[in-house]
């Protein structure tokens, strides 16, 4: 069923909507996690759509803060370092040509480096505006990411629509008064707005007082 959204302004997450790095984040945190004990499905369970600090505080809860920030910036200069195996999502270039003209944004939970990195292995153009975890107090499902993409752009949260795939990041777009449109397999779990496979099922057309994302 075809599904037409209004819409002012939209902010895409990057990891699992805009960037497939699902092989080299797993591949990175599992590694991390095995000689602490961690359980490889606790890890996989927690770790997407988060800042890697906030992950380390929910996986080791008695261990100081101060040492997962520390190790945090490791693991972000590590996953900057490592883009073995991403590729961009089906779709995601076509909709970001076809953005360019509207307000929209990245909010994701990664640093400048790894956006950057990752964004140009995948052969992707970063967005003029981007709200990333220098930019933020609170990582995902927290709204601030949102919020502040939204205030950027100068655009109403209502009036927003939100592109995510992790939990996380669909909690987040939801407590920010959006609209989600939540992308891939795993989304539904999460109670999207909307729901596609992919972005080939997005397009892009413009209207008098913003424009349309026509869901196929």
């Amino acid at each position: 069923m075809t599904q037409t959204i209004h819409a002012r302004a939209v902010l895409l997450d990057m990891d699992g909507t805009l960037v497939d790095s699902t092989a080299v984040v797993e591949r990175l945190w599992l590694a991390w996690a095995e000689p602490r004990g961690i359980d490889p499905e606790t890890v996989l369970s927690v770790i997407h759509g988060r800042q890697g600090h906030q992950s380390m505080a929910i996986m080791l809860p008695e261990r100081d803060h101060a040492i997962n920030l520390h190790e945090n910036d490791i693991m972000l200069a590590n996953e900057a370092s490592d883009v073995d195996g991403v590729v961009t999502i089906p779709g995601a270039g076509a909709v970001l040509e076809a953005l360019l003209p509207h307000p929209h944004a990245i909010v994701t939970s990664a640093n400048v480096a790894l956006m950057t990195a990752r964004m140009q292995a995948a052969g992707l153009t970063v967005p003029a505006i981007a709200v990333t975890a220098e930019n933020v107090s609170a990582s995902k499902p927290d709204p601030e990411g949102f919020l502040l993409g939204a205030k950027l752009l100068g655009v109403d949260p209502a009036d927003c629509i939100v592109f995510e795939d992790s939990g996380a990041g669909i909690q987040a777009g939801l407590a920010a008064g959006m609209r989600v449109l939540g992308v891939g397999q795993h989304a539904a779990a999460h109670s999207p707005t909307y729901r596609v496979d992919d972005l080939t099922q997005v397009a892009v057309a413009p209207t008098a007082d913003g424009f349309t994302l026509t869901i196929s």
